[in-house]
Order: C-alpha cells, then sequence, then structure tokens
C-alpha cells in the first residue's frame, strides 16, 4: 500500500506474527509494512488516517469495528491468537514480545530445516504461533533427545515433530488446523 511503512515487520499493526506466516517464510511477503505485500488492507489504510499508527493496541479507538469478525477465520496464519498477543504486548512491550517471537522463529526454523517432509509446513508455523513458548521448548528438547531420529528418512523425522507438536497442542486444547471461512450461499 502506497504510503504504508513500519519499522516494525515482524509483529504486525493488527497483531499478528508476520515473522512466523508461511508467506513471510517463504519470501513472499516482507511483514506488515515491510514493503510490498497485503496491498487492500483495510487496517494499514485505517493507520494511515490515524497518523501511521504502528500498532493498533496503540490506537485510543482500539478495538473498534474493523476488529468486528476478524478472527472468525484465519488467513495463513491463526487469528484465534490475535487478541491474547496484543494483550501480550500491552503487558510485557515490544521488545519482550520480540525476544519471544525470536526464539519461537528460531524452533520453527529448526523443525523446517531439519523435520519437514514438504507436507508439514503449515503445522509446524500454526504450532510456533498457537502454542506457547514452554510447549514448544518441550517438543524441541523431546526430539533433542532422541538422536536416533538423525538417521532415520525424512517422513519419520516429519511424523515425529508432528506428532509431538499436536501431542502438545492436545495437552493445552489447541487445535492446529486452520479456521476456515464458511463458504456463502
Amino acid at each position: 500500500m502506497k504510503g504504508f511503512a513500519r519499522d516494525e515487520t515482524r509483529f504486525s499493526l493488527c497483531g499478528l506474527n508476520c515473522c512466523l506466516c508461511p508467506m513471510n517464510l517463504g519470501g513472499h511477503c516482507p511483514g506488515c509494512g515491510g514493503g510490498e505485500g497485503n496491498q487492500s488492507c483495510r487496517i494499514a489504510r485505517c493507520s494511515l488516517t490515524h497518523g501511521g499508527i504502528q500498532f493498533c493496541a496503540d490506537c485510543p479507538e482500539y478495538p473498534c469495528a474493523l476488529y468486528e469478525g476478524f478472527d472468525d477465520a484465519d488467513s495463513f496464519v491463526p487469528h484465534r491468537a490475535r487478541q491474547r498477543d496484543i494483550e501480550l504486548f500491552r503487558e510485557q512491550g515490544l521488545e519482550a514480545c520480540l525476544a519471544q517471537l525470536t526464539e519461537k522463529r528460531a524452533i520453527l526454523d529448526e523443525l523446517l530445516a531439519h523435520y519437514n517432509d514438504g507436507r508439514r509446513k503449515t503445522i509446524f508455523t500454526t504450532a510456533a504461533y498457537l502454542l506457547p513458548m514452554e510447549e514448544l521448548c518441550a517438543v524441541k528438547a523431546a526430539l533433542d533427545s532422541r538422536p536416533e531420529l538423525a538417521e532415520q528418512p525424512v517422513k519419520e523425522r516429519a511424523l515425529a515433530a508432528a506428532g509431538l507438536l499436536q501431542a502438545a497442542a492436545g495437552r493445552r486444547g489447541v487445535s492446529l488446523k486452520l479456521d476456515k471461512k464458511p463458504k456463502k450461499g
């Protein structure tokens, strides 16, 4: 969007975690306000009309009508964690949120580099996005404690990693499936 630029592109204006998004990982999107990307974002247009607010959480009108139904379905990333992440941002500040995102991204990068059989990117990114840091660290530790996995075919490693992530999600009552928009009609 012309004129829309932000200094911090890892955590979006609306509270989505751009650095954990498959579109960002694949180099297809630079993150919120990082240049070419979602050109039709109504929240970005709103930011421009409000003087270039860097995070919706900083706006005195947040949450506004733009957020009605926003979390009802997912895009490339789960929207159901957006409000939680904005509250975390408000409570802990940007630096603490970015530190956690950096840790999550490191775990995600390792999962993608060593455990992805070409079919697990969505589950890995969704898990990194939705699971608390302690669960991701526990999954990483469990994988690290199994050096025999390194000798296994990637399909076996992928199944092991996905199984551990699903188990962690189950303990938290979290679904690792993206919520699709209901079909009109």
